[in-house]
């Protein structure tokens, strides 16, 4: 059920910013946006703090990599609009975007190292199945993993997870592939911010 609150719930201030992003960027005020901006520091202060340091904070996985993290944890979920935004910004990132259509379309042949094929094989079942046992973990350090870059990834499937679900909760509008490419690229320049 879309809330009516995303599109009419903001202070002046706020709507003269989306009025601002529309006319900078040509594209529709993304309703992720909308949503971090509506009650900011009940939601979106806190959860971006905590995106911007899991996507773009310390780790030995590549920006690029997260990022396809995220897309294959939104195609878990079948959440179209974060698979669509995330996907974007993993392909600029790579700057190849055959090989992040071929890892969500077929991760057990795609182009990617083990320890990454191995990462979203567990995030996979954990978004799946809401659950990991000792064997699951014990695969990815076994496919070269370290142990801080599961810890790294499990954030990452944390975040994705619930934000995944309030797009679909909130029924986030999906774009044409403009608006997601103007997102990537800003996302890409500024981070999570």
């Amino acid at each position: 059920m879309r809330l009516q609150i995303l599109d009419t719930g903001h202070g002046f201030g706020t709507k003269a910013l989306f009025s601002f992003i529309q006319l900078v960027s040509r594209q529709p005020v993304l309703d992720v946006v909308k949503l971090v901006s509506y009650r900011p520091d009940f939601y979106g202060k806190p959860m971006s703090k905590v995106t911007q340091e899991v996507m773009r904070g310390p780790s030995s996985w590549s920006v690029a990599e997260r990022e396809l993290m995220a897309a294959f944890i939104a195609k878990t979920n079948r959440c179209e609009f974060c698979t669509k935004a995330h996907s974007a910004v993993a392909q600029r990132a790579f700057g190849d975007r055959r090989s992040v259509s071929n890892a969500l379309s077929g991760l057990d042949t795609a182009n990617v190292s083990e320890p990454l094929r191995s990462t979203l094989h567990m995030l996979g079942k954990l978004t799946r199945e809401h659950t990991l046992n000792a064997n699951d973990v014990s695969a990815v350090l076994a496919a070269g993993a370290s142990r801080q870059q599961i810890e790294d990834a499990l954030a990452i499937c944390f975040v994705f997870n619930v934000i995944g679900r309030l797009a679909d909760a909130f029924e986030f509008a999906v774009p044409g592939p403009e608006a997601f490419e103007a997102g990537a690229k800003y996302i890409l320049t500024r981070g999570y911010r």
